[in-house]
C-alpha cells in the first residue's frame, strides 16, 4: 500500500487543549474559606498562616473582604498585648533590612516574638512588590519566632500601606511583643509610619556631611535615635566621625513633646555591632515615657488622628463611587483640559453635585 506524503505546509488538526490544572488538585490547594471565629481563634493561638490570611483580607479592596477584616480586627482590638512598635526608616542602601534581621534575632534570643511589617515598594508600571523583604530576611522569616509580612507600598501615601494600621493590631493579638515597621524611605512614608508607632528609628550612613545636608529636617526631627549603620572594618573612624557630627545637629531641634533626649548610636546590622545598644535605648524610652504618662496620651493621639485619616479616606471612596460624579467628571475634566473652568471652580461643581 502507498504511503500518502503530505506537504510541509499542511497543518495537523491536533487534539484538544488540555487544562492547565487537574480540578482535583486545584480543588485541594483552594484556601478554605474560614469563619470570623476561626480567624480570631487562629490568631489569638498564633497560627501565622491565618494571621496571614486575615492580612491579606485587610488589604484587600474588595467590600466583602473588607467587611470580613473589620469583624476580624474589631474581636481582636480587646486582646492586644504590650508591645513596643518600632517604625525604622533610611535612604535606599543603608542596610534596612540586614540591620532588622540582626535586629530581630538578637530580640528573639531574649524570648521575645517579633514581627516585621516591610512596606515593598512598587513598581509603577506593573504595580507588583520589587524588592520582596522574605529573599532579603531569610534567616528571620524561616524562624519560627518571627512573622515578617511584605505588604506592596501601591499608591498610597508616600508608600505606606494603607491598611498597616489594622495589621499592627492583629500581630499584637497573635502575640508578638514587638512590632517592627520598617519603611521605603524615599517620600512621605516616615510620617505616616511615625502616626503609628511608639518609637523612630532613623538608620544613616558613615559618611556624614553631605549625606546630613540631603536629609530631610523633618524626618531627623521625627528620630528618637538615629544609628549609623555598616559602622566596622575600614569605615569605623569615618562612622565615628559621622556619630559625633549626628550627634550635634540632634541639639539644634527642639525638645520632643516627652521629655526624650534623641541621641546617636553606631552600629552594624552585617556583624551585629551596637544591635543590643539600640535595644536598650529602645527600652530607656519607654520607661521614661510610661513614667510620665506620655507612651498613654501619644497611642491616644495617634488613634484620634487615624480616625480622622479613615473618615477621610472613607469620604474620598464614597466621592469617587457616586453615580453622579462618575457620570459627571468626564465632561468636567474635559472642560478643565480646555481651559473653560478653573480647578476650584470645578471642585464646587462636583461637590455641590456630590450634596444634591
Amino acid at each position: 500500500m502507498k504511503k500518502e506524503h503530505k506537504s510541509a505546509l499542511h497543518i495537523s488538526s491536533g487534539t484538544d487543549n488540555p487544562g492547565s490544572f487537574d480540578p482535583k488538585l486545584l480543588q485541594k490547594f483552594r484556601r478554605k474559606k474560614h469563619s470570623i471565629e476561626e480567624f480570631v481563634k487562629g490568631i489569638l493561638e498564633g497560627d501565622s498562616v491565618l494571621l496571614s490570611q486575615a492580612i491579606t483580607l485587610i488589604e484587600s479592596n474588595r467590600e466583602s473582604d473588607q467587611i470580613e477584616a473589620e469583624k476580624i480586627v474589631a474581636a481582636c482590638l480587646e486582646h492586644k498585648n504590650n508591645s513596643i512598635r518600632i517604625g525604622i526608616t533610611g535612604s535606599p542602601g543603608v542596610g534596612k533590612s540586614t540591620f532588622i534581621e540582626s535586629f530581630g534575632k538578637m530580640l528573639i534570643s531574649k524570648g521575645l516574638k517579633v514581627a516585621v511589617l516591610a512596606i515593598d515598594p512598587s513598581s509603577q508600571l506593573s504595580h507588583g512588590s520589587i524588592l520582596g523583604d522574605k529573599t532579603r530576611m531569610l534567616e528571620l522569616s524561616t524562624n519560627p519566632a518571627a512573622f515578617v509580612r511584605p505588604s506592596p507600598a501601591g499608591d498610597a501615601l508616600g508608600g505606606v500601606a494603607r491598611k498597616t494600621r489594622e495589621t499592627v493590631f492583629l500581630c499584637e493579638a497573635a502575640g508578638y511583643d514587638v512590632i517592627i515597621i520598617e519603611t521605603v524611605g524615599v517620600g512621605q512614608s516616615e510620617t505616616a509610619v511615625h502616626s503609628m508607632v511608639d518609637f523612630f528609628l532613623l538608620l544613616l550612613l558613615p559618611n556624614a556631611g553631605d549625606e546630613l545636608q540631603g536629609i530631610k529636617r523633618g524626618v531627623v526631627e521625627m528620630a528618637d535615635l538615629i544609628a549609623v549603620n555598616k559602622s566596622d572594618g575600614p569605615a569605623l573612624a569615618q562612622a565615628k566621625l559621622a556619630k559625633a557630627q549626628y550627634q550635634n545637629a540632634l541639639h539644634l531641634f527642639p525638645p520632643k513633646n516627652g521629655g526624650w533626649i534623641p541621641s546617636a548610636e553606631l552600629c552594624s546590622g552585617l556583624s551585629g555591632m551596637g544591635i543590643e545598644s539600640i535595644w536598650e535605648k529602645v527600652e530607656a524610652y519607654r520607661k521614661h515615657t510610661q513614667e510620665n504618662n506620655y507612651w498613654q496620651s501619644h497611642r491616644a493621639e495617634q488613634a484620634k488622628y487615624w480616625m480622622h485619616e479613615s473618615i477621610l479616606q472613607h469620604l474620598k471612596d464614597m466621592f469617587y463611587h457616586h453615580a453622579k460624579i462618575k457620570a459627571l467628571l468626564p465632561e468636567i475634566e474635559q472642560a478643565l483640559f480646555a481651559n473653560k473652568i478653573s480647578s476650584f471652580k470645578a471642585a464646587k461643581l462636583l461637590l455641590d453635585k456630590f450634596i444634591e
